[in-house]
């Protein structure tokens, strides 16, 4: 083991320092690239200026590639190995004696790992930590994160973009264009490099329960184009863009977080659905793609057999696990889906991600070690949030040795993901300044941009009972009583509706509020029918949100579903929004008043009040079909009527 570096932790208010001290380093890591060996006791990096990031392109620099070339010579096999595994962490404050913080620490210096990939956290203990890991590592880092949806998807008090759907709603692809330069923008800020984003799945299935929303929709070519634009406008700020989850989770009707979806199709199907936007992604210049844990039959009908019971790991994601029937060999650890159709069909040449090699869609058939190996075998050149990473890199070593892989083949991955942090300028600056973050995070250009979405995605898909803008002076008009019922699937029931319900009082509506969940009781249903019934008009906000690995992803408790069924029946007036899942409309058909939102965040919330009050004009349309229901495309289009507010 490597002697430890003696490292001193700063409080909040000095943070800064730690971008002073890594500016005295400067001098010292201008050789890194040439001489290695001399940082091997010393803390590595310097200050990353955010403001002048270059563009992000697929193809390696010269340059790069002559320095990762350099740079595998003097490398150990374990190291080359290390540079493959990506390990996920909630980063927060860790004391630097913390076990936590040793293993952390361990997985940087001794296995060598090449990056890390940050899920919910606060913002300056994420920025820090990863700073201090940075300082650790032989080789620069690669650290990633799902910013589907903006960086406050995983950083605490960073900006919400609406949901993608939302997004296609506007039927403007420069919106995701400028999300994705702005959130790359935050990204790097904020000591992220790879974005695992966008989404590039056709939502073509309306009991999907782990895309629905994070989806752009349901036609093809409008996804691809959105995708495209989300890419170009990411990589020119400066990051690496990962189209996912190859080949498609758009058709499927099992989460993977829980267990092994199968999507049945023929190649045709295929070409002329999913891979349409991947095609796009990867003529737009994607640096990466995100393979799926999704079988295949038509494509690889390899059959795979769950392991023993005992042998399972524990689900990382879910209670419980979806056992597959006829189970055939995921996506992810295919040499047909990644080496045939990505890498030889599609011609992607860029870096192969899989998604988390910890969900239930692989360990319920694969251990990890074994896990590791496939992927690779199948063309992977990351192997993203192992549950077990010593076992991973243990796997893919003893690989080699057995000539199962070759250490060509592990050199081939280990010089993509090198030549990519050189060309993100890591080999020089890998320390992220903390000074910097206030100044780019959260700025009022992006806040700007999620309100501008959020005001032009909101969708009126009916309106039979004319509740909103009625001549006559009813629905939501002045002193009227309204009951806000709040429907949510999570464990929020505090603060899930303040956004919209606070907006509503700010122009003069103050509704009576309630909120449900699954945990509610009888007697609060009861209060809750009561209250409804006493309003001159119920809006019921349903927050059936996406929630990966959650047995009720999407839907709504059926506490809250039994009030709106009774209201219903009694023929109260009723406008259902939807802050989440665009298809519960199907649940609820004698809904007469039905607005979609996609999504909770405060931008969607506060748009939806300002649509339902007539202070913006309503041009979203369903970037998907409801079935049965309402062909894609459908809006009702409403000009503003500037209703007036009562203080």
């Amino acid at each position: 083991m490597m002697e430890r570096t003696k490292v001193t932790l700063f409080s909040r208010p000095a943070l800064a320092l730690l971008a002073v001290f890594a500016l005295t380093l400067t001098s010292v890591n201008a050789g890194l690239a040439q001489n290695r060996a001399e940082f091997c006791c010393e803390p590595r990096g310097v200050v990353l200026d955010a403001s002048v990031t270059q563009p992000y392109t697929r193809q390696p620099s010269k340059d790069a590639l002559r320095w990762a070339d350099a740079e595998l010579k003097r490398m150990t096999l374990d190291e080359k190995t290390g540079q493959l595994i990506s390990i996920g962490i909630n980063a927060r404050f860790l004391n630097e004696e913390s076990d936590e913080f040793k293993e952390l620490r361990r997985q940087v210096e001794q296995n060598h790992i090449g990056g890390i990939i940050l899920f919910r956290g606060p913002v300056y203990e994420s920025v820090h930590l990863v700073n201090r890991m940075q300082q650790f590592a032989r080789e620069p880092l690669l650290i990633s994160a799902d910013l589907e949806a903006g960086s406050g998807m995983r950083f605490e008090d960073a900006t919400d973009f609406p949901w993608n759907m939302a997004v296609g709603a506007t039927g403007n692809p420069d919106y995701a264009r400028r999300e994705g330069e702005l959130t790359a923008r935050e990204a790097r800020a904020l000591g992220v490099q790879q974005i695992l984003a966008p989404d590039a799945d056709v939502n073509n299935n309306a009991a999907n329960p782990v895309i629905n929303v994070r989806s752009f929709g349901e036609d093809p070519a409008e996804v691809a184009r959105f995708v495209a634009a989300f890419i170009e406008g990411a990589q020119s700020a400066g990051v690496i863009a990962t189209a996912k989850h190859f080949p498609g989770h758009g058709d499927t009707a099992t989460d993977s977080h829980r267990g092994l979806p199968v999507i049945n199709v023929a190649r045709t199907r295929l070409d002329s659905v999913e891979l349409v936007p991947f095609r796009a992604a990867i003529k737009a210049g994607v640096g990466a793609v995100m393979s799926a844990h999704i079988g295949l039959p038509q494509i690889d009908p390899t059959q795979v057999s769950p392991l023993k019971p005992d042998s399972i790991m524990r689900p990382a994601y879910a209670d419980q696990q979806v056992f597959t029937e006829n189970a055939v060999l995921p996506g992810t650890l295919s040499p047909v889906i990644t080496g045939g159709l990505l890498r030889r069909d599609l011609g992607f040449d860029g870096i192969v991600v899989t998604d988390a090699l910890d969900m239930s869609g692989l360990t319920i058939y694969f251990k990890q070690d074994e896990a590791g190996v496939r992927a690779v075998l199948a063309g992977a050149d990351m192997l993203l949030k192992p549950g077990d990473p010593d076992a991973v890199e243990r796997g893919l070593l003893e690989a080699v040795k057995s000539g199962r892989l070759t250490e060509a083949r592990i050199e081939e991955s280990a010089r993509k993901v090198l030549a990519a942090k050189y060309d993100l300028g890591l080999v020089k600056e890998r320390v992220t300044p903390l000074e910097l973050i206030d100044r780019v995070v959260s700025s009022p250009e992006a806040l700007k941009l999620a309100d501008e979405v959020a005001e032009h995605a909101v969708t009126l898909v009916r309106d039979d009972a004319k509740l909103l803008r009625r001549e006559d002076g009813t629905g939501l008009r002045p002193g009227a009583r309204i009951f806000n019922l709040a429907v949510t699937n999570g464990e929020d029931r505090f603060s899930v509706a303040n956004p919209f319900v606070s907006q509503l009082a700010r122009l003069g509506r103050r509704a009576d509020a309630f909120v449900l969940d699954y945990r509610s009781s009888d007697e609060e249903v009861k209060n809750a029918t009561e209250r409804a019934q006493k309003a001159d008009v119920v809006i019921v906000s349903m927050y059936g949100r996406v929630r990966s690995g959650a047995a009720n992803s999407v839907g709504i408790p059926a506490q809250g579903a039994r009030v709106l069924n009774a209201l219903l029946q009694s023929k109260k007036p009723i406008v259902g929004v939807s802050f989440g899942n665009p298809y519960l409309l199907e649940n609820f058909p004698a809904l007469q008043t039905y607005v979609v939102a996609y999504g909770d965040m405060p931008s969607l919330q506060r748009a939806a009040a300002r649509a339902l009050l007539g202070q913006i004009d309503i041009t979203g349309r369903l970037p998907i079909s409801l079935p049965g229901l309402y062909p894609r495309g459908m809006g009702i289009q409403l000009k503003a009527t500037q209703l007036p507010l009562v203080h």
